[in-house]
């Protein structure tokens, strides 16, 4: 079905053409006074004319709309050509003398009419240029959203399935011990019924040998020897054996419900927090037909605002260096506001500087390598691994507990700099794990397994968050970087250029390259978001000897800290 020309779209590509008498060019113009579109050689030939060279030609899609054509209801002759201002209904020029509109104010229909074609123009222009692509938007983050959820939830699903497998391997254990505790009751049961059988078996020999004894003196042949011994011996039959009847064993059954089965493999919680509203991008001044589109608004936004592009220098070269007092080295630094940083030794000296190495405080505490950061309001958040709990500094008041981690050591933790969540490393004589907080101090994620069951960590002890989200952890043990999604998803593990590798401090920046120390070659090795190995930042051939904490501030420089030495050298290594 056709369109009428009201209905096709402000920015469709049709093909218009003159309105004057066998000319079939493209229409380009309008005569509002006419209200015929023209070509531009027909506009020429139209504003050269005496009768029309004062007529208003203007671009075609800037046109007055031609009023449509309408009688009168009154006097159905007469077109209507008024809007009575007072009676607002439509009339015609013969209902302006009547008396029913004596003394109104009458406007022309044709300028009413056109300023309501002009702003329904401007509202499908609204429509078309923010309205629906902004809603198509939402879609696209719904649809995101969609796949997200389905991941976070298939993670949950393959960590249940193995901490169930967790569990069953263990009622396996436990039933195997206990079963091989009954074959040893068995045993013992057995052989002592045993025994009591040999017991009975010599009695029974005793009394025949008895029997034969007594028979032998029952002999005609011999009645002297008869008389004789009953004289001379008082024979008495032993009493039959005691023999205790043995004791079975008893099977209690386990007193559990269905309920303690839940607890034990784990529970599914939704976080106590309010959702976010999705974005949506203010909509720019009210358009017209000739407002650019978003394609040519963006060409123009890209040639006027010039954006400064970071990339790799070629080469690394220092800053500036300072001590730290009070530490026995640098195996930790925490930036914070104002050009202050948190420095930490593996001691559990924990001291605060400016950037020429004034101490401004300094605290004991129980930690030794990633165990402080500062969050995004600028307090100090620690660990204390002997406690189990998470400490917190604020400016001016007492150290307080932020929250407690259960049986978890605490060893390493991060504060989010993309929304504040506290990212914390722990681990218990057997495993590790990455614990989620919120800002609060709620669990709302635990990061423990991977899709195949298999424990991801086993010492995180450095912990840093990269741009897109991901959580990179070093740990010791496992001698790699481990780095899972927001979600939890396991993306990579790298171990290293040698055969042995270390890793300890670890940072990313604002390019999403992680950087990462390792203690074996004294070196920091640059690594792109994906995990691919880029190059050996810092070795000893330039003035590092023993890197063990790293941090980018806020011009983009790299701090480095080292063991033995109390140095924080600052490198510059991007352009």
């Amino acid at each position: 079905m056709a369109l009428s020309e009201s209905q096709i779209p402000p920015n469709a590509q049709h093909y218009l053409v003159c309105g004057t008498e066998d000319c079939e060019k493209n229409c380009q113009f309008y005569c509002n006074d006419c209200h015929q579109p023209m070509c531009e050689q027909c506009r020429d030939e139209h504003q050269k004319n005496k009768k029309t060279k004062n007529h208003e030609v203007v671009p075609y899609k800037l046109r007055k709309r031609q009023l449509p054509v309408e009688k009168c209801k009154i006097h159905p002759r007469r077109q209507i050509k008024f809007l009575c201002e007072e009676c607002q209904i439509p009339i015609c020029c013969k209902c302006t003398a009547t008396k029913e509109h004596r003394g109104h104010v009458f406007t022309d229909l044709e300028i009413v009419f056109a300023e309501k074609c002009s702003f329904c123009q401007e509202e499908i222009a609204k429509i078309r240029n923010y309205f629906e692509p902004t809603s198509q938007d939402l879609k696209n983050e719904i649809a995101e959203d969609v796949t997200e959820i389905k991941k976070i939830v298939e993670g949950i699903r393959t960590a249940m399935r193995a901490e169930a497998e967790s569990v069953k391997r263990m009622v396996d254990v436990v039933t195997s011990d206990n079963i091989e505790q009954v074959n040893k009751m068995e045993q013992s049961l057995l052989q002592t019924l045993n025994n009591q059988n040999q017991e009975i078996d010599d009695y029974i020999n005793y009394l025949n040998d008895l029997v034969k004894t007594f028979y032998g003196y029952l002999s005609p042949s011999d009645i002297t020897n008869l008389t004789f011994a009953l004289k001379s011996e008082k024979i008495l039959i032993k009493p039959i054996p005691e023999t205790p009847k043995p004791v079975p064993p008893v099977f209690t059954a386990g007193q559990y419900s269905k309920e303690d089965v839940a607890k034990l493999l784990g529970r599914i919680t939704v976080p106590n927090t309010k959702p976010e509203n999705r974005k949506i991008k203010p909509m720019e001044t009210a358009s017209t037909q000739l407002k650019p589109t978003g394609k040519q608004r963006k060409q123009d936004r890209e040639k006027s605002d010039v954006k400064q592009i970071l990339s790799l220098s070629s080469s690394v070269t220092k800053v500036r260096e300072y001590k730290v007092p009070g530490v026995s080295g640098v195996y930790h630094i925490s930036l914070g506001k104002s050009g202050r940083l948190w420095a930490g030794d593996n001691c559990g000296d924990l001291v605060q500087t400016d950037l020429q190495g004034n101490q401004l405080q300094k605290i004991q505490t129980s930690g030794s390598e990633g165990y402080h950061t500062v969050t995004q309001d600028g307090d100090l958040i620690y660990t204390d691994k002997v406690n189990n709990v998470i400490n917190r500094i604020t400016l001016n008041k007492p150290i307080t507990e932020f929250m407690k981690t259960g049986d978890w050591d605490p060893l390493s933790i991060h504060s989010s700099h993309i929304n504040g969540d506290i990212l914390v490393g722990m681990k218990t004589d057997e495993e590790g794990k990455v614990t989620r907080y919120n800002k609060t101090g709620t669990e709302i994620q635990n990061i423990q397994r991977d899709n195949g069951g298999q424990g991801l960590y086993s010492d995180p002890h450095y912990i840093t968050e990269n741009i897109n989200g991901d959580v990179c952890v070093s740990d010791y043990r496992k001698h790699a970087v481990v780095v899972v999604d927001k979600s939890g998803k396991h993306r990579f593990s790298y171990t290293g250029q040698r055969s042995e590798f270390n890793p300890f401090g670890i940072c990313t920046d604002v390019l999403g390259h992680i950087l990462v120390c390792d203690d074996i070659s004294n070196t920091v090795h640059l690594l792109d978001q994906d995990g691919q190995f880029l190059s050996l930042l810092l070795t000893p051939q330039q003035g590092v000897k023993y890197p063990i904490s790293v941090c980018v501030d806020d011009e983009n420089n790299l701090s480095v800290g080292q063991y033995i030495i109390t140095t924080v050298t600052v490198y510059k290594y991007l352009q």
